[in-house]
């Protein structure tokens, strides 16, 4: 560390300078109930007068010696040309020609310790600032273990944050650390590097363990990016429902593609995943991201599986990225015109005095109450909220930016502007709703997806027949349409059409027309005698497990109740009229939770349900709709973008897995991260105890 002169006063001042490293203190002993303070230079004897410190023995370092020669504490003093001061030749510091000698003495030990070590002869210095300097206690020897931990701590803040290794490279944050713990020893990249590495594979052993046990099938989904590095990778998740009917997500890889990335690439790097987790016999279904190659790839992978005679497999578009790719050909006429709004949020973001004018507008005109900062994302969230901005808030917009015009005038929409924008948020506004709906959705099911995808297709067959509609709207709409009818030429299949029916909101009424064939039921019930009339249920109850059941009062069946059911169960004594009986009651309400009703229900249709499990897994998305169509995505696309090849599979593995509630594993060991925290808590109790007893 090293120090520039100034002044405050006529005194001097000491102006450090964080270009070295320092010493450092200690931010906690796990063992010890003594707290290290600050030594701001090293190889120095601190002060023995610094108040607040600890008086036990052992913790001091030994003060110098006094001196009782007043020629030796003058042989470090020179006297000034007008022969009434004194100035100490190593920091300048001067003293009245009249000043003890025993002052001079305490000078040299407590701003020079060692001076009596210097040479003899000492070279008159330029003047320096006083440097006060706290004196440290004795800092307790902490075993390897113990140093070890803020280094696993470091590991989960990596994965969670998901950020590479070689950020520790950076000096000024090691630094950091050392300052508060100086015995603390940062890994090195390459050591965290394999760290990693090991983690992941543990904890990947036990995620293939735990879908071994996994007893329903299973549906993947495929989302494809390139980094920055121009690797083309692939992440593959899987899903089921358990005997529980709760659902599970898990990310299985992140795979790079090979060059040239085609869908032979795509393809065999699928199946590698697929085989080291024994899945290729089990899986369902797959959800594609839409691109040309992930279809062909899907494709060969139903040969395949087709070839081999396994289980029925279908794949499915994704109904976000079509939603996605809808929507942004009904916004490519107004761009110019939500590009100036979207400035317009951004500047008022900025300032604290433009959102304060700005909502005092809104509460003059009654225009609603906005919240800071306003969503300026490039994805559809904060795009709408653009046109909302016009849309309910025109007039504050406006007269915010005429109070500002000099840096906001250039924003000021015309007419014109306003109209295409008015336009724009009325046709749009059931596609915002529409993917607010499947964002926020506990399970947005591939029947309630193709029942708002209907919704949509009907909003632009109107916009472009209607006789208000401007041209230019039309024309958006038939673009619009076509995107539309290609996904529903995708999605219009056998295995669509019983995914859809088993979700109990849905059933036949409300799947869309192009998907409601006769022919399609017949072979719904022919699929669902195949493959689950003759199953086993030793698991399940025999009894009839309506919601409605009642009992005497007593805690007992009544006798007309028992006789009731036993009818009930000798109607449904055929697989296949288990199918009809739950189609010929009335749909359950939207908000339902659908596994939940499954839940109450399967004691009711018992071969039914096996095959609800199985199908009401499988994805209508590729991706979690919010990380496309809200702000959110922008951090995810940050992380897969920015991490590089040699650690992204293992951070975003595990930070995924972790977020399901798996616990950190090394070579089998886990992590017990609640101890250390509450290790660091407990540091931090002894640290700020010690800093009152100091005060």
């Amino acid at each position: 560390m090293q120090f520039e002169e100034g002044v405050d006063g006529g005194k001097s001042v000491a102006l450090m300078d964080w270009s070295v490293n320092t010493t450092y203190k200690n931010l906690k002993d796990i063992e010890s109930k003594s707290v290290m303070d600050v030594a701001l230079l090293s190889n120095v004897e601190p002060l023995d007068s610094v108040p607040g410190t600890s008086s036990d023995k052992g913790n001091h370092a030994t003060k110098p010696r006094k001196k009782t020669m007043t020629s030796v504490y003058l042989r470090f003093f020179e006297t000034a040309p007008d022969g009434k001061n004194r100035r100490c030749k190593f920091c300048g510091q001067s003293y009245s020609i009249s000043t003890a000698t025993g002052n001079l003495g305490r000078h040299l030990s407590n701003r020079h310790p060692g001076y009596d070590k210097s040479d003899d002869t000492v070279s008159t210095p330029s003047p320096q600032p006083i440097i006060v300097i706290k004196k440290p206690q004795t800092q307790v020897k902490m075993s390897h273990a113990e140093l070890d931990h803020l280094n696993w701590l470091l590991i989960k803040w990596l994965i969670l944050a998901s950020l590479p290794p070689s950020t520790f490279e950076e000096k000024w944050l090691s630094n950091s650390f050392k300052f508060v713990n100086p015995p603390v020893q940062i890994w090195p990249t390459e050591k965290f590097h394999s760290v990693l590495h090991e983690v992941f594979k543990s904890m990947r052993e036990d995620i293939r363990c735990m879908l071994a046990n996994v007893t329903s099938k299973v549906s993947i989904t495929l989302d494809f990016w390139t980094s920055y590095q121009q690797i083309f990778y692939m992440s593959i998740s899987c899903q089921w429902i358990d005997d529980l009917w709760s659902f599970h997500k898990l990310l299985l890889d992140i795979s790079r593609v090979p060059s040239p990335c085609g869908s032979s690439e795509i393809y065999h790097t699928l199946i590698r995943v697929l085989k080291f987790y024994s899945l290729e016999d089990r899986v369902l279904s797959c959800t594609h991201d839409n691109s040309t190659n992930a279809i062909h790839a899907c494709h060969t992978l139903k040969e395949d599986l087709d070839s081999q005679k396994a289980n029925p497999f279908c794949y499915v578009p994704c109904a976000a990225h079509t939603l996605n790719s809808v929507i942004d050909d009904g916004l490519r006429s107004t761009k110019s015109v939500i590009a100036k709004i979207r400035e317009f949020a951004l500047e008022i973001n900025l300032s604290s005095e433009m959102i304060e004018e700005f909502s005092q507008f809104t509460t003059t005109y009654q225009e609603g109450n906005w919240k800071f900062p306003l969503d300026v994302s490039a994805r559809w969230s904060g795009t709408y909220q653009m046109l909302d901005i016009v849309r309910k808030a025109g007039k504050s917009m406006e007269s915010t930016i005429r109070k500002y015009e000099d840096t906001l005038g250039r924003l000021l929409l015309n007419s014109a502007e306003k109209n295409a924008i008015y336009l724009m948020h009325s046709y749009l506004e059931p596609f915002y709703k529409t993917t607010n709906d499947i964002c926020t959705n506990k399970l947005p099911t591939v029947g309630l997806v193709l029942f708002f995808m209907d919704h949509i297709s009907e909003t632009i067959t109107t916009c472009s027949k209607s006789r208000n509609s401007p041209d230019w709207l039309k024309s958006v709409a038939i673009d619009m349409a076509a995107k539309v009818r290609s996904y529903n030429d995708q999605v219009s299949n056998i295995f669509t059409y019983m995914t859809a029916i088993l979700d109990p909101r849905i059933k036949i009424e409300l799947i869309p027309e192009s998907l409601n064939l006769e022919t399609y039921l017949e072979e719904a019930r022919s699929h669902f005698v195949r493959n689950y009339s003759n199953t086993h249920f030793s698991s399940i109850s025999t009894s009839y497990g309506n919601t409605q059941d009642l009992d005497d009062g007593g805690g007992n069946v009544s006798f007309a109740e028992e006789i009731a059911r036993k009818r009930r169960r000798a109607s449904m004594g055929s697989s296949t009229d288990e199918l009809t009986q739950y189609l010929s009651e009335p749909l359950a309400p939207i908000p339902i939770d659908v596994l939940e009703w499954w839940k109450v229900n399967r004691t009711r249709y018992p071969r039914l349900s096996l095959m609800a499990r199985d199908f009401l897994a499988v994805q209508a998305t590729s991706m979690p709709p919010e990380d496309l169509f809200c702000s959110k995505g922008d951090e995810v696309e940050k992380a897969k973008q920015s991490l590089p090849h040699s650690s992204i599979q293992a951070i975003l593995c595990v930070r995924s897995w972790t977020e399901c509630g798996m616990k950190l594993k090394y070579k089998s060991t886990e992590i017990d991260y609640e101890r250390l925290m509450e290790l660091a808590g407990a540091g931090d109790n002894v640290a700020g105890a010690s800093e009152k007893k100091h005060k």
